[in-house]
């Protein structure tokens, strides 16, 4: 599909990206990289933290990779660091690291609720924390509103409720947090602007062949506004607006880009039934004598 962008629109800057190095992050390394940025992608597994670099060069994208688990301080702190010494400055953080998996509440342990916690919120938090000082300082990369810019991929699990998903809802509601604090105090305090996307099921990702086969086959679609499978490309879109000039007055919201998912609701009549109803009403409206109590009809 083709941009709506200009190619240089994030021209000059350099975007770290955790998680980048598959699914959604990857596409949105790849479509910074297509607009002019530089790119830096940061993963736990060096063989697919390879083949991204590889694939994001060939396309003409200046891209490293880094090892290191989100997880760790250490970790955050060295590709952080190492990011800044390779480009000279970072102009974007993008959390698209992420753990999830279906489990009941009853069936889950709080080892494994603590595990995608670590990764989806404390790790958000910790590559925050690690960057700041680089995102405050502007310079070169700088951009129009200021200093750099913090971009939260979360989910929308947690806006009603999920089956089988209460440590992701967990996780990702922390996140949304951390994103309107963030945004509150480091745009106050050094021009930051901290911004989430939401993501609604993507097709050609780990999530949906993991999380939700049943779904994307079933009648779901008979009651799903817009329903159809969303693309990497349009999560890259939203993270290419929020990080462009184009989002300078965006601060602390989470974009919802979903198709209306998240308002799905199972049809309870169906639409032909509900015509039938509307009009048994309207007729007995009609029908009913003035000034008589319907209690009596």
């Amino acid at each position: 599909m083709e941009s709506p962008f200009k190619a240089d629109i994030v021209k000059g800057k350099v975007a770290l990206i955790t998680g980048g190095g598959s699914g959604i992050g990857f596409e949105i390394s790849t479509q910074f990289g297509k607009h002019g940025a530089s790119v830096a992608i940061m993963g736990r597994r060096k063989q697919v933290l390879d083949s991204a670099v590889c694939a994001l060069q060939s396309l003409g994208i200046i891209a490293v990779g880094f090892e290191g688990d989100v997880r760790k301080q250490e970790d955050a702190r060295r590709v952080v660091e190492s990011t800044f010494k390779h480009f000279g400055h970072i102009d974007i953080l993008v959390n698209a690291a992420a753990g999830n998996f279906l489990v009941s509440a009853e069936d889950l342990s709080p080892n494994g609720f603590r595990t995608v916690m670590d990764i989806d919120s404390v790790g958000t938090f910790t590559m925050c924390h690690e960057a700041l000082k680089y995102l405050k300082k502007g310079g070169h990369g700088r951009n129009s509103s200021g200093g750099g810019v913090i971009l939260n991929i979360s989910a929308t699990l947690h806006y009603t409720a999920a089956w089988y998903q209460i440590h992701v809802s967990a996780a990702k509601a922390a996140v949304d947090s951390i994103t309107r604090n963030l945004a509150l105090e480091w745009g106050t305090d050094y021009d930051i602007r901290v911004n989430g996307i939401a993501p609604g099921p993507i097709g050609d990702t780990p999530g949906i062949s993991k999380l939700a086969p049943e779904e994307i086959n079933s009648k779901a679609r008979d009651y799903m506004p817009l329903y159809k499978l969303g693309d990497k490309w349009d999560i890259a879109m939203a993270a290419l607006y929020l990080f462009s000039d184009a989002g300078k007055y965006v601060n602390g919201t989470t974009l919802i880009v979903d198709g209306g998912h998240w308002l799905s609701r199972a049809r309870h009549i169906p639409k032909e039934a509900v015509k039938q109803l509307s009009r048994a009403v309207e007729k007995r409206s009609r029908d009913k004598p003035v000034g008589v109590p319907t209690s009596k009809l």
